[in-house]
């Protein structure tokens, strides 16, 4: 039995460019974190008591005899890469709901390779699992996804992540004093909006309009530039905040589909309530949204937003792991 726990991520800039359709040409990065908020799948091959081959359990329960039966696209696919010769039992839960804007999907495709991987005996590097990842996704199920998730991730961390024009991608650690990281950590408060969405059909949208969209996402860019040197220099934390609004309104802007009149008048009363900035996380339209407040105004923002749930939270570092290794041979 092997059990993975693959964190989930926050991205704070850069959100966008990190789609093929635009790095491919301009190049792309982004800065984000992964948070203590979890994707755990327990993988194991299926014991040879049962008359199916495959028993999957996540928001459905399949049990099948073929891979081709599988209706679950990234356990059909990742089995199909693997010809893996076995059956497998996979069962997957997590902290916070899919569908909310938090890397959850590419959370899930990086711990079940992981485990894959691990089933048959073999040590993954985070690159790896983040390229394997980025291929499933992207050109196996054709799907409208970005990049940043699968290796945010895969490796953990506070990241600057910068996607070439080849393809290749680079991690950068950002390294700070741990009184700074604390400091920005301790003012960023997290809200459920009770929405989720399918990200790929948003995200259909963006990449349509990247064309349009080019000096917007350009600009969105360049603020990964401005935020690092917000969090090297003596710049008040709350420019951080500031620099989020900014992202926000450009974000906003890309597709009619990332806000919705409930998302806005939610962003408004945290603003009018102490909040410096924020963003929805994510594709947009519904999930998470992220706000930057200084902690002596906490109180306020969370009581303007009393009908959201406020998700506590801290920076992780480890990325995808094996928490649990045990082989039984029949």
């Amino acid at each position: 039995m092997i059990i993975t726990r693959t964190p989930f991520r926050i991205s704070f800039f850069g959100g966008g460019t990190d789609f093929p359709a635009f790095y491919r040409e301009h190049g792309g990065s982004v800065l984000s974190t992964t948070i203590n908020k979890y994707c755990y799948i327990i993988s194991r091959n299926m014991p040879p008591f049962f008359e199916y081959k495959y028993r999957l359990r996540y928001s459905l329960r399949e049990e099948t005899n073929t891979i081709d039966e599988i209706k679950h696209p990234v356990v059909r696919e990742i089995l199909r890469k693997f010809q893996y010769p076995k059956g497998l039992e996979m069962v997957h839960t997590s902290d916070i709901p899919a569908m909310s804007g938090i890397g959850s999907s590419s959370a899930f495709t990086v711990g079940f390779l992981h485990g894959m991987y691990a089933l048959q005996g073999k040590i993954i590097t985070k690159r790896q699992l983040a390229q394997d990842a980025v291929e499933i996704e992207q050109e196996v199920l054709k799907e409208n996804v970005g990049s940043q998730d699968q290796v945010a991730t895969a490796f953990g961390g506070f990241n600057r992540i910068d996607f070439k024009q080849d393809g290749t991608f680079y991690v950068s650690p950002i390294t700070i004093p741990a009184a700074r990281l604390n400091e920005l950590e301790g003012s960023l408060m997290l809200f459920f909006t009770g929405f989720t969405r399918f990200s790929s059909e948003i995200a259909a949208d963006h990449v349509k309009n990247i064309p349009d969209n080019v000096k917007n996402l350009q600009e969105m860019k360049s603020l990964v530039d401005d935020a690092i040197d917000i969090l090297n220099g003596n710049a008040p934390m709350a420019d951080f905040g500031k620099l989020l609004h900014e992202t926000w309104l450009l974000k906003r802007s890309l597709s009619l589909s990332i806000s919705t009149s409930f998302i806005d008048d939610a962003y408004n009363r945290a603003v009018q309530a102490g909040a410096e900035g924020g963003k929805i996380l994510g594709a947009g339209g519904g999930g998470f949204l992220l706000m930057y407040v200084e902690p002596e105004k906490q109180a306020a923002v969370k009581a303007a937003l009393n009908d959201l749930l406020h998700v506590p939270f801290s920076f992780e570092l480890l990325g995808s792991q094996i928490i649990m290794y045990s082989t039984i041979e029949y």
